[in-house]
């Protein structure tokens, strides 16, 4: 919901809270909200907190499951970001809101250590004065993202109803979001290592459910860890729909989030054993036997230089008009030079 003086984010705490409401907050906030801990502090001191109407300004103060609070988040204001002529590939761009099919290489938010080069950066250019204020900010609304290396289909708000509605659908699960991977190994029904792992079972058609908590790494911030206490549940399936290799040594699955986590698949493959090709972060370093594979294909396999992840299907309901919207993006050229190596192994071992 949004008032006169910009958005207010409603909030309510989830099931064995924190000890304190910063924290809590800091938990229960959406993550599409993309508020920071130093954001809701400063919103807090600002009295910008209510609860029951009456302002909070005690970071300390407890808090129990089921209360509702109310973040306004104050009037757009200019961001430091600035625009910046990329070229970009738009699939679909009404006055609410733009799906991009995002290139490999690009983040999509600036960050400190990519403060230029973003697909923030290339929207603030490509849709200038008709963006909204978005988050308190006059920006791109940026309900999910896809990480800097891996491709394909990327919804954005261009306006503030448009990225409540959106977020509310991301937080239902009712988005449709498919991608493509390449996985090493090849996830098997029968193989009972995979019944022994913790957090994983099968369902009908050979599907396999990944089922755990994830929160970031304690030591190391850029990753994040497999939990079964404390973090955000997250949910992934996975199909395979071809294998390659005698024993299989690298697989093609679909991939589709329940959830949807920061770096969520790419950790659950990991976990399952069944790291991404390439993922430097999550096991790619993982050689395939080229007695299996074939010299050429390993060799494809290992030179391969980001993780093989393809954001391949996006679908949800238009959040000003209600029409379901569905969109599919192709391999890019990289990524379908490998399968087709990969092809050319399997046939040639015929």
């Amino acid at each position: 919901m949004s008032d006169a003086t910009g958005p207010v984010l409603t909030v309510v705490i989830g099931e064995n809270p924190p000890d304190r409401l910063d924290k809590a907050l800091a938990r229960d906030v959406p993550e599409e909200a993309a508020l920071s801990r130093s954001r809701l502090a400063k919103l807090l001191a600002e009295g910008a907190v209510t609860h029951a109407g009456a302002p909070v300004t005690d970071a300390k103060v407890k808090v129990a499951e089921g209360e509702v609070f109310e973040i306004a988040l104050g009037p757009a204001e200019a961001v430091e970001t600035r625009p910046e002529a990329i070229p970009l590939n738009v699939i679909w761009e009404d006055d609410d809101l733009i799906v991009i099919d995002k290139p490999a290489g690009m983040v999509v938010h600036p960050a400190p250590g990519s403060p230029a080069g973003t697909l923030v950066n290339a929207l603030l250019h490509h849709c200038g004065e008709t963006l909204s204020g978005i988050g308190g900010e006059r920006r791109p609304g940026i309900v999910h993202r896809i990480d800097k290396d891996t491709t394909g289909l990327l919804v954005v708000a261009k306006s503030d109803r448009a990225h409540h509605g959106l977020a509310k659908q991301f937080e239902k699960h009712s988005v449709t979001r498919r991608y493509l991977a390449l996985v090493h190994g090849a996830p098997d029904a029968a193989d009972p290592r995979l019944h022994g792992v913790k957090g994983t079972n099968f369902e009908a058609g050979g599907i396999l459910k990944i089922t755990t908590q994830l929160a970031r790494h304690k030591t190391d911030r850029q990753r994040q860890a497999v939990l079964f206490h404390g973090g955000r549940h997250a949910v992934t399936r996975v199909r395979v729909l071809d294998r390659f290799g005698t024993p299989p040594s690298v697989a093609l699955v679909e991939c589709w989030l329940e959830t949807g986590r920061t770096h969520q698949i790419r950790v659950h493959m990991a976990h399952v054993g069944h790291g991404l090709v390439g993922d430097q972060t999550y096991g790619g370093r993982r050689k395939p036997a080229a007695k299996a594979l074939g010299q050429g294909a390993a060799e494809a396999v290992i030179a391969f230089p980001r993780q093989a992840l393809h954001a391949a299907t996006l679908g949800f309901d238009h959040p000003v008009t209600g029409e379901r919207l569905e969109f599919e993006s192709p391999l890019p050229e990289d990524f379908a030079g490998l399968l087709a190596v990969l092809g050319d192994n399997s046939r040639n071992s015929d």
